[in-house]
């Protein structure tokens, strides 16, 4: 049985959301998005609070259950506060700029790397290397940010590359003489 999904979603003040059949719509001061629930799962909007069940017992019910709930949870947190996600880059030369509605990365390569930067998402570039990724969506905004990171991932020896801000990587000793 999963203990997630059992505890209702908390709507908070100055978040609407609407049902209409599986489908849920939130709005707020960050934007509106929208989820739609698996059949398997009935949704109750009641006293300010978003209840998930699962219809029937059943196996693939009850494994959507908690996962549901989450993405419900973070569709109510995303439009009322947002999520951010920081990029570091370290190295010699290497750099971050925005050119009008693009990223343009410097990563050591022959060419410049340009990354669109896609709707519902909001890029800043305080430092040539750093970069913060914000938007509503908790997915789109972790993607973006893999994204970036995958141009150019930190290699183990010197640490170069993007990373994110809170991550740690492993090091390797190098040659021995």
């Amino acid at each position: 049985m999963s203990r997630i999904g059992k505890h209702p979603v908390p709507v908070p003040q100055g978040v609407q959301v609407q049902l209409a059949g599986q489908t849920l719509t939130a709005k707020g001061p960050k934007g509106e998005l929208k989820l739609t629930v698996v059949d398997d799962l009935s949704v109750e909007l009641a006293d300010g609070k978003i209840t998930v069940k699962p219809r029937q017992a059943t196996r693939r019910a009850r494994a959507m259950w908690g996962m549901q709930r989450t993405l419900v949870s973070n569709l109510v947190n995303g439009v009322k506060d947002g999520y951010t996600r920081e990029l570091e880059i370290n190295g010699v030369g290497l750099r971050a700029a925005m050119q009008g509605k693009n990223l343009q990365l410097n990563m050591g390569f022959s060419h410049e790397v340009i990354y669109p930067i896609p709707a519902g998402i909001e890029i800043k570039v305080e430092k040539p290397t750093s970069i913060k990724i914000s938007g509503a969506d908790k997915h789109l905004v972790g993607q973006v940010a893999a994204e970036i990171r995958a141009v150019k991932p930190p290699e183990p020896y010197k640490g170069k590359g993007i990373k994110y801000s809170d991550e740690t990587i492993l090091r390797k000793e190098g040659k021995k003489k």
